[in-house]
């Protein structure tokens, strides 16, 4: 017996290393020291900062990695899995510096997880961080054959006078809205489970996606907002908080990027109807409100800026390609979020 006849092939696992040695040193930025294949990353913090705070992220993919096994895509899941690391980051104000990956797997697919790390490098490089380092484990029995699992991990830097913690944020805000590419990486159990409930397959095409499959609907890699969001504030652009639309929706992850004392009223005529999720809520017979607390339901992140600075901000970000619109405002309270709609 060895390890090969166990499950673990450690000489296919050396020639996966070789194999994504480009893509790795491809997203390497100023302040990465040595390469791939030491016991750790090393990164040394960029200079000009007086006060630098590290801050730190960690996420997966969910339940669309299913939706990846299921049709055999391994190309867009990278991408997720960084953007819902640097998202998270970046709403501390912090640009993100580097980026570590863990890929288990039953039996290591080269050609496989070869697209998976293809992902991860245009994710990073979208984000601006670099691929420090990761770490792939073989683990025969544990996984189906053809399955993986991921995580991701971000360290970003910002000065201590320009990181946003909520306590930033006035009463009279506006909350200005950028939006999704789809449902990003959240919901995907209840979006699974609607598909097999109602006879779907992956392959269908629902004449309102124009002629898109749903497994490319919903593989659309999540939105990183790392770039257009730090450009912003280096323009001059007064941003007091920001929030990332990730499980829970807007109900819960909006009251995250207040300070005590606030709450917030929607426009719920401003609101974004995709059809996306007006197919999934009447496909599914979902309701509003679980909609709403499930999905990001168009909106992937906000911005809380001063009143004044409203139609700047959204000057700015249409300049840049990408849409904004208000939302709601900051008022007092408890947390609350009024405004959701009961319907569509």
């Amino acid at each position: 017996m060895d390890y090969r006849a166990a499950g673990v092939d450690v000489e296919e696992g050396r020639a996966f290393v070789k194999r994504i040695r480009r893509l790795v040193e491809g997203t390497f930025r100023p302040g990465v020291i040595g390469g791939i294949g030491g016991f750790g990353g090393c990164f040394q913090l960029p200079q000009g900062y007086q006060e630098p705070v590290l801050v730190s992220g960690t996420d997966g993919v969910g339940t669309k990695l299913k939706i990846a096994h299921a049709v055999n895509r391994h190309d867009t899941v990278g991408v997720d899995l960084v953007a819902m690391c640097v998202n998270d980051v970046l709403t501390s104000g912090a640009e993100p510096l580097f980026f570590l990956d863990y890929i288990a797997t039953g039996k290591l697919d080269q050609e496989q997880l070869t697209q998976v790390v293809t992902g991860i490098a245009h994710g990073c490089t979208q984000a601006g961080c670099a691929l420090l380092g990761g770490e792939t484990a073989e683990m025969p029995g544990f996984y189906q054959a053809g399955e993986y699992d991921l995580a991701g991990f971000c360290v970003g830097i910002v000065e201590k006078s320009q990181m946003l913690d909520g306590s930033q944020v006035e009463i009279g805000d506006v909350a200005i809205a950028l939006p999704s590419t789809g449902v990003h990486s959240n919901g995907l159990s209840l979006v699974r489970k609607i598909i097999a409930t109602q006879g779907y397959s992956w392959d269908t095409t629902p004449e309102i996606f124009a002629g898109k499959t749903l497994a490319e609907v919903f593989l659309t890699p999540t939105q990183i907002y790392v770039k257009p969001v730090l450009a912003a504030r280096r323009a001059g652009l007064t941003i007091h908080g920001m929030a990332h639309i990730t499980g829970g929706g807007l109900p819960e992850n909006l009251p995250r990027a207040l300070a005590p004392g606030q709450a917030i009223q929607l426009d719920t005529a401003s609101l974004p109807h995709p059809d996306l999720f007006t197919w999934l809520a009447h496909v599914g017979d979902v309701s509003a409100t679980d909609m709403y607390n499930t999905f990001n339901m168009g909106i992937g992140f906000v911005l809380f800026v001063p009143q004044a600075q409203t139609s700047s901000t959204i000057n700015y970000f249409n300049s840049q390609n990408l849409a904004a619109f208000a939302i709601g405002e900051v008022i007092p309270g408890n947390g609350e979020i009024t405004g959701i709609p009961d319907s569509f």
